[in-house]
């Protein structure tokens, strides 16, 4: 069975966070894609504050995998959008809990708003099943 790989190329320079500039997936795979996760809890309450935000955007998110049959190992790219500065600290934290040492490729971009002006961060998930 052919496995995902993730790799950062020597000629390139290292990335300069927890991701890799490489994921190659064999063909073959499924892929799955999530809409855009965001800081909802069950009730659809979002919180003010981003970290709380982000907390619940990584509950979602596992939720997800999950209900797909899917685990961080399936993740292949993270497309990240937030609405203010995030605190790397804490988002590393909660970023290093999912993926621990296995990252996928990864993009994120300050931007003006999302889809409801309460919502300060939104992740999308790009998933291969092998």
């Amino acid at each position: 069975m052919k496995n995902i790989i993730r790799k950062n190329p020597k000629l390139m320079p290292n990335p300069v966070g927890d991701y890799s500039h490489i994921t190659r997936v064999p063909q073959g795979a499924a892929l799955i894609v999530t809409s855009g996760q965001i800081g909802t809890d069950m009730k659809g309450n979002v919180p003010e504050s981003l970290n709380d935000q982000i907390s619940n955007t990584f509950v979602n998110m596992k939720k997800a995998l999950e209900s797909e049959g899917l685990s961080q190992e399936n993740v292949i790219k993270v497309n990240i959008w937030a609405t203010e500065e995030i605190d790397w600290d804490y988002f590393d934290l909660k970023w290093n809990e999912l993926f621990q040492n296995e990252y996928p490729s990864m993009t994120i971009a300050y931007i003006s708003a999302l889809g409801l002006p309460e919502l300060k961060i939104e992740i999308e998930l790009w998933c291969a099943e092998i």
